[in-house]
């Protein structure tokens, strides 16, 4: 049997650019699910795992012979879960939400192997502060569409001269979309590596993983 390709069941270019950087040949093939459609009262941890593990299904009838790699992000406000804005509105009223608050940043991770039944799951939990922003900040903010696709509305990634997260505890990765550590333990256990051995690994990429009190 020809050795497992490593499918990406997602369309995010962040967790597209930490898995190369972190090594990985993989094939790209988004999931088509409905993110809303989940139980009410959902807390956003069981959320983020929930829709992880359901985008990994997803592909299980393309891809039988193959390992596949899911993710899903969620930023949780107390127990209410904050996924993608679904227009420049929505972005405003996170963003307000947010402002001048602590958060957390919670990733689900899947990896499925069909083949040999293999399932693993996990999530991992990050804290983050956010200064206060002026309404003028957010509107400038939002015009931008640098919100769009991003769980919470913003992405810590983005290269501003005003960083809006002032302290985080845990992933930073995890907060960009996807724990890199976690999953390549995961990846690991399925069977997937870096190429070249893991000369490129993701704890050597430029987007690091730090322990900060908020």
């Amino acid at each position: 049997m020809d050795a497992p390709r490593l499918i990406l069941a997602s369309a995010s270019p962040r967790r597209r650019e930490l898995l190369l950087k972190a090594g990985y040949d993989f094939e790209v093939h988004p999931a088509d699910i409905d993110e809303d459609d989940y139980p009410p009262q959902t807390l956003p941890a069981d959320l983020a795992q929930r829709l992880a593990l359901l985008k990994a299904q997803a592909l299980v009838p393309r891809f039988p012979n193959d390992v596949i790699l899911a993710a899903d992000t969620v930023v949780a406000f107390g127990d209410i879960p904050l996924g993608k804005p679904t227009d420049a509105e929505d972005a405003v009223k996170i963003l307000e939400l947010l402002s001048g608050t602590t958060h957390v940043v919670i990733t689900g991770v899947t990896v499925l192997r069909p083949a040999t039944n293999y399932s693993i799951s996990t999530r991992v939990m990050s804290a983050v502060r956010m200064r206060p922003w002026s309404q003028k900040e957010i509107h400038r903010y939002v015009a931008t569409g640098e919100w769009q696709g991003k769980a919470g509305g913003y992405g810590i990634q983005d290269d501003r001269p005003d960083p809006f997260v002032t302290r985080l505890a845990g992933s930073h990765s995890n907060i960009v979309g996807l724990p890199m550590e976690a999953t390549a333990e995961l990846l690991s256990s399925a069977g997937i590596m870096p190429v070249d051995g893991g000369q490129k690994s993701g704890f050597v990429i430029p987007v690091r993983d730090e322990a900060v009190a908020i």
